[in-house]
């Protein structure tokens, strides 16, 4: 008992010390670090180099530190995209400029920049945080802010940004995180037709979400899509727990018709109708995979087999089976090939195969009337 009371208090003196946001892991932090301090020291090498670092234009302005912070620690948050950063404390300097300008009275300025800067960011859709400072910086900034006049937005501030996205860009790259954010495509029926596509027919609807935002009634630094993913993405990862003890092992057809991928074409057609399947498994000489065909793909394609090839979705038997739901309800995907380490083929998940496994898991109800009665 004294040593669960200590572990809880450890946990609780060094709460200050947790991270507060959903995947900043330590590594992610380090990078993060790293990330700032190319940035924001080539921003300033940059910068000088071009105009000078004398005393009539600041090197850098203040509000790139909070911009540098969100561009490489939460390069994910819709506030650190470029137009965001960019357009964000362009405009905002701007509104701090206009501010200055039109209102003499300095305590009546900043207050009156930093709430135009919050309106025109939101109508062009660019809201960054650092443009507040921005604002306050263009109508606190003294005789160097003043002389510069209406082209301190665009030198240094539109100037210090542009730099700082560039090389956020090509460090992301070097360091293979995912930036610009893209937002994942939403699930599209491929049959074109009016349905719903299969994933989102089950579960929470898009107005289910838009009610619960509306309930909670706070705005969140997620993009809505994004917010969407993630709780469909929760969705799959408590099913798989819950039935994590059937692998694709378990379910896997073993006896799996495939072709060499110097097959004549007309042979995989006599195949997939002879077998009633939609995916032949393509191998090559020593037995490893290669890709898939189908009839749409031998259709489409007037050349050999290896001209037909397609994507395979592969699988390792012990992976849990009910992790190819999404893979095998896209509506382009009828089967997953699960392959060992040198891609020789073990075995075939059709989506019969996962629909009956999954079948099996169900309560009977009918079963349950009998033995209620």
């Amino acid at each position: 008992m004294q040593h669960s009371d200590s572990q809880k208090a450890g946990s609780s003196r060094f709460r200050l010390f947790a991270p507060i946001l959903a995947g900043a892991t330590l590594r992610e932090r380090l990078i993060a670090c790293l990330g700032a301090l190319i940035g924001i020291g080539l921003t300033g090498v940059i910068s000088g180099y071009l105009f000078g670092q004398g005393p009539q234009l600041p090197l850098i302005v203040a509000p790139m530190g909070a911009s540098a912070v969100l561009l490489f620690a939460v390069p994910a948050s819709p506030l650190a995209q470029p137009w965001s950063i960019i357009g964000g404390n362009t405009i905002s300097a701007m509104m701090g400029i206009i501010a200055a300008y039109l209102i003499h009275d300095p305590i009546i300025a900043i207050g009156v920049g930093v709430s135009l800067a919050i309106g025109a960011m939101s109508f062009t859709r660019c809201l960054h945080p650092p443009g507040g400072a921005a604002a306050l910086t263009a109508v606190l900034g003294g005789p160097v802010v003043a002389g510069w006049g209406f082209l301190f937005p665009f030198v240094p501030v539109a100037l210090n940004s542009c730099i700082l996205v560039g090389l956020g860009l090509l460090f992301h790259k070097l360091s293979r995180r995912n930036y610009p954010h893209v937002v994942a495509k939403p699930a599209k029926n491929t049959h074109q037709t009016r349905d719903v596509p299969p994933p989102l027919r089950v579960g929470f609807q898009e107005e289910d979400l838009d009610s619960a935002l509306e309930v909670l009634d706070e705005t969140f630094d997620i993009d809505r899509a994004d917010l969407s993913r993630l709780l469909r993405q929760v969705e799959q990862q408590a099913a798989v727990r819950s039935h994590g003890d059937i692998r694709c092992a378990d379910v896997m057809s073993r006896d799996v018709i495939g072709i060499d991928w110097d097959a004549e074409p007309d042979h995989a057609r006599r195949l997939l109708l002879k077998h009633n399947v939609r995916t032949l498994p393509v191998k090559d000489r020593e037995g490893r995979l290669l890709g898939t065909v189908g009839l749409r793909e031998l259709s489409e394609s007037n050349g050999t087999i290896a001209q037909a090839l397609s994507r395979p979705a592969i699988a390792d038997a012990g992976d849990p089976a009910l992790s190819l739901l999404p893979v095998l309800t896209d509506g382009r995907t009828h089967a997953v090939i699960v392959v060992d380490a040198d891609r020789q083929i073990l075995g075939l998940i059709s989506q019969t195969d996962l629909l009956s496994a999954m079948a099996r898991l169900l309560p009977n109800k009918n079963a349950a009337s009998v033995s209620v009665a």
